[in-house]
């Protein structure tokens, strides 16, 4: 499973973006797909996570109500939809793949266990 992002960049407080998590050499029908997110100085966290069967969806609190995650199964892609965002959504953003099972990848991705996308850096300034 290979993962690759697109999307992210430079938005002013309150504006939006979309990233997407594209898979290539498995077929997302199981497993999930979950976005995390490192900050200079911190430690990685878990942002939002789908489950591919079920579309069941997870979310941090911080970004409930403003982050939404979604999946198109004819492109093998997910996206995270971000609202309102906020100086503090600053890090870069990864995409964790697994095709088999959710439980290696959320809340707690297990790095061996899980495919990472290259990682993108979105910026929140004015």
């Amino acid at each position: 499973l290979q993962l690759v992002q697109s999307g992210g960049g430079l938005v002013q407080p309150g504006g939006s973006l979309r990233l997407s998590c594209t898979a290539s050499g498995s077929t997302l029908y199981y497993g999930g797909v979950g976005w995390f997110r490192q900050a200079p100085g911190k430690e990685r966290e878990g942002v939002s996570c789908i489950e591919m069967d079920s579309g069941r969806t997870f979310y941090a609190d911080s970004v409930k109500g403003r982050f939404t995650i979604s999946k198109d199964n004819a492109k093998n892609t997910v996206y995270l939809q971000m609202n309102s965002l906020k100086p503090e959504d600053t890090a870069i953003y990864y995409c964790a793949g697994d095709d088999v099972t959710i439980a290696t990848l959320w809340p707690i991705p297990l790095d061996g266990e899980v495919s990472w996308g290259q990682g993108t850096q979105v910026t929140v300034s004015s």
